[in-house]
């Protein structure tokens, strides 16, 4: 990120898990239920294991609030794992591991291997405790904060789900022009698919999949909808916002793959089905457009359309009949090691994704608007809007 920058820490089994969130505005308001509310919302979804009974997760804030409102420094953000007593054995910070046995059989498709490799360890536990998807909770956290700001200047930002293994939503079944209704109907259901009759299908799946010891991965799409014009760059690679925005998604565990926009369905069509036309709305004193397959960025830059995209999500790689693998140790063949785990995550990954896509967007917005405060934010904001009336 070029304006705002993350950093977050934690293993999964540790202590907490921390992020310190810097050049936040002075000025915002934060609602504590709201952050609570995301880090549940990351914990829920048809299919999860049984971690997720455990962990009740709260936020705490340890400095760049006061009042509920940020004072323009860095924000820390604490989630505290309460399944850390269980594990104090093998991973407090201070004392030696008291049941130091390693864990030598490294997952396929998981970092074991190539972190293990990376670290030159034959102990694969320091991999897995970061690599974990429950350092997600930290992105979540932060981009509740980054949804906060976004908010206040109208935009806001939706995550659901596609698709879970075969089992596809109908795109006639949702609400994609309405960012109320669109939450509203994902969070109905248990699997964040805003189509009833696909999340049914959906849990039926997972039901097949769990019996079958395997694990489901599946599509899920986030919208931003107020988006202003003039995001991001079209002069330098890194300021690209559709760039950054894939980035910022496939950073996240187990996504393997994003478009924005109808990328890959309009690589099979003619431009003349493609581009968006264009059109003035003299009454709003706008420009405006019939159809927004760009996903609402041209050329690196937002264009005032909903800004959208999708990310594909694999099935989780510890499996309760594990694939084959090799011991770090002795060599010999082995079965991966098989830590608790979920049978899919793909409605978590659409909050993750949705928190991802909120910091990417927040931290273009405060680029474009500058200011030390929201006061002067919302100033800059109003002077841009005016200037764009007037072109």
């Amino acid at each position: 990120m070029r304006r705002l920058r993350l950093v977050t820490a934690g293993e999964s089994h540790g202590p907490a898990v921390v992020a310190v969130l810097t050049g936040m505005p002075a000025g915002l308001t934060l609602d504590r239920a709201a952050i609570d509310a995301d880090l549940r919302r990351r914990q829920g979804g048809y299919g999860r294991g049984g971690r997720q009974a455990i962990e009740h997760d709260e936020v705490e804030v340890l400095a760049g609030l006061r009042g509920g409102v940020t004072l323009g420094s860095p924000v820390c953000l604490v989630v505290r794992n309460r399944d850390f007593d269980r594990w104090r054995a093998t991973m407090d910070p201070w004392a030696p591991p008291t049941d130091p046995a390693p864990l030598t059989c490294p997952r396929p498709g998981h970092a074991d291997l190539a972190g293990a490799l990376k670290l030159g360890t034959r102990d694969a536990r320091p991999v897995l405790e970061r690599a974990s998807a429950r350092a997600t909770v930290a992105r979540v956290a932060a981009g509740a904060v980054a949804k906060a700001l976004l908010a206040e200047f109208g935009a806001q930002v939706v995550g659901h789900v596609l698709s879970i293994g075969d089992e596809v939503a109908a795109d006639e079944a949702l609400p994609r022009d309405d960012a109320r209704a669109l939450r509203r109907a994902a969070e109905a259901s248990p699997v964040r698919c805003a189509d009833p009759a696909a999340s049914a299908r959906m849990c039926a799946h997972i039901d097949a999949v769990r019996a079958a010891g395997d694990t489901l991965g599946g599509i899920v799409e986030v919208i931003a909808f107020g988006v202003p014009p003039g995001l991001g760059g079209y002069a330098e690679e890194e300021a690209r916002l559709d760039g950054r925005l894939a980035a910022a998604v496939l950073s996240v565990p187990a996504l393997k793959g994003v478009e924005v926009g109808e990328a890959f369905a309009a690589a099979r069509r003619r431009g003349s089905t493609v581009h968006d036309p264009i059109a003035y709305d003299a009454g709003a004193r706008a420009f405006a457009r019939p159809t927004n397959r760009a996903g609402g960025i041209e050329g690196g830059v937002s264009n005032g359309a909903p800004v959208w995209l999708r990310a594909a999500m694999k099935p989780i790689p510890t499996l309760q009949r594990p694939l084959p693998s090799v011991d770090l140790q002795s060599k010999e063949a082995a079965a991966a090691a098989a830590e608790r785990s979920d049978v899919v995550a793909v409605p978590a990954a659409a909050v993750v994704a949705e928190a991802a896509v909120a910091l990417t967007l927040a931290d273009a917005l405060c680029e474009k608007l500058g200011g030390d405060s929201l006061a002067e934010m919302r100033r800059n904001h109003e002077g841009y809007l005016k200037a764009l009336r007037e072109l």
